[in-house]
C-alpha cells in the first residue's frame, strides 16, 4: 500500500485479514477494494474519527454494501469479525452494509431520529445518535472516495450525493463537511 494509504500499525492484522479474503483483487474504483478500504479508514482518521470507526471504516465492505455485492464474509461469520476489530467496530460495519438506502437516504437529515430499514432482515430499527454519527462518517468518506475515482459516477451521483451531505452536515464532523465541500461542493 503506497505511503498515503497507510494505516494504524495495530490495523496490519485487519490488513492481512482483508488480502487473505481477496480484497486486494477485487476490482474497486481507484484500484482494488483493499484500496478504497484504506483511504477510507485514513479518511476517517483525518477527521478525527475514533478508532472502532475508523476501523469499521477499514472493513465497511464485509458483508456486501447496498451498493457492493461482493462480500468477504457471510452474516454467519460476524464472530470472526468480531475477534478481528471488536464489538463496536462490528456492529458499525453490520449497520453500513445492512443499511437499505433507498428506504434510509431519504430520511437522513430531515427526521429527527432516523428509521434505518436492515436490508438482510426487513427490520426497521432507529440506531442511537453515537451510531448515527458513525455511519453517516463511513458513508461520507466511502463516497467521496467512490466520486474522486470514478468521473462517472461523480457526475452522475455527486449532486444528490452533496444534498444528502448537506442535509447531514450537523451530525458529521467538522472536518468532513470541509473535505465534503473540497470535493463536491458548489
Amino acid at each position: 500500500m503506497s505511503a498515503d494509504h497507510r494505516s494504524a500499525p495495530a490495523w496490519s492484522h485487519i490488513e492481512d485479514f482483508l488480502r487473505a479474503h481477496e480484497a486486494d483483487r477485487i476490482p474497486h474504483p481507484g484500484g482494488t477494494l483493499l484500496e478504497h478500504l484504506a483511504r477510507v479508514a485514513a479518511l476517517l482518521a483525518q477527521w478525527g474519527t475514533d478508532s472502532a470507526v475508523q476501523a469499521a471504516g477499514l472493513c465497511h465492505a464485509a458483508y456486501g454494501t447496498d451498493g457492493f455485492d461482493g462480500a468477504l464474509l457471510g452474516l454467519d461469520e460476524r464472530d470472526t469479525l468480531v475477534e478481528l476489530v471488536g464489538h463496536r467496530a462490528e456492529a458499525l460495519v453490520y449497520l453500513y452494509a445492512s443499511c437499505g438506502r433507498a428506504a434510509v437516504y431519504p430520511r437522513l437529515g430531515r427526521d429527527e431520529r432516523p428509521l434505518f430499514h436492515d436490508r438482510f432482515t426487513g427490520d426497521d430499527h432507529t440506531p442511537p445518535e453515537e451510531d448515527l454519527r458513525a455511519f453517516l462518517a463511513i458513508t461520507v468518506a466511502n463516497e467521496l472516495d467512490v466520486l474522486a475515482h470514478n468521473s462517472e459516477l461523480a457526475e452522475r451521483y455527486g449532486p444528490s450525493l452533496y444534498e444528502l451531505f448537506s442535509r447531514i452536515r450537523g451530525l458529521l464532523p467538522a472536518a468532513a463537511w470541509r473535505t465534503c465541500l473540497d470535493r463536491i461542493g458548489p
